[in-house]
């Protein structure tokens, strides 16, 4: 049985728009460009949606319920203290949210300027429980943990800083060292990438 499609929702005015902003507010915290998003399924069409769109992105700035500022410092604080992301990780997910550069930029340097990225990236192995390599497949192991902390955002100077602290024997890290340069250029082509889009 084939799946019936939603019916189209009747466009609303601004108060109707308010209204769904609020209580899309109301359950979690979102940027100026993510809730334009969600209230654009409901506006009317062309002109007149949009400028029922602005007044409501401005009615709830006034109110201080909309604030991208807001928004990039307690993401930034949340995912650093509770996830303990790195600075790049939390750095592209601010740019796909649709947070201004420059904004991105100084929460970041605000946030992570003082922070020690290697205690950070130990402080996130030991949060996801990631085992030191060891064993006949300690190198496979050893990628596997380098890729997982590039994920999570720490620049390939603080992963081979972490990786060398464990004292792994030169098999476990033969091979890797001589791709760790290309690692932060991949990062950073993806950044160029979330940029452009």
């Amino acid at each position: 049985m084939p799946f019936a499609r939603p019916k189209k929702r009747e466009p609303v005015g601004e108060a109707g728009l308010f209204d769904y902003a609020v209580g899309v507010l109301a359950r979690r915290m979102r940027t100026v460009r993510d809730l334009r998003r969600l209230m654009k399924n409901r506006a009317e069409e062309g002109e007149a949606g949009e400028r029922a769109m602005d007044a409501v992105v401005t009615r709830l700035a006034e109110l201080k319920y909309l604030s991208d500022t807001r928004f990039a410092a307690d993401y930034t604080r949340l995912r650093k203290e509770n996830e303990k992301h790195g600075r790049r990780r939390v750095q592209q997910d601010l740019a796909q949210k649709g947070v201004h550069k420059d904004l991105v930029a100084a929460t970041l340097a605000k946030a992570y300027d003082d922070v020690d990225e290697a205690a950070l990236a130990r402080e996130y192995i030991a949060r996801k429980r990631i085992k030191q390599p060891s064993g006949p497949d300690a190198q496979k192991q050893t990628v596997r943990v380098m890729g997982r902390l590039m994920r999570a955002g720490f620049s390939s100077s603080t992963i081979f800083k972490v990786l060398r602290s464990w004292h792994l024997p030169e098999e476990a890290m033969a091979g890797i060292e001589e791709g760790g340069s290309d690692s932060d250029s991949y990062a950073e082509r993806d950044e160029a990438e979330v940029d452009e889009g």
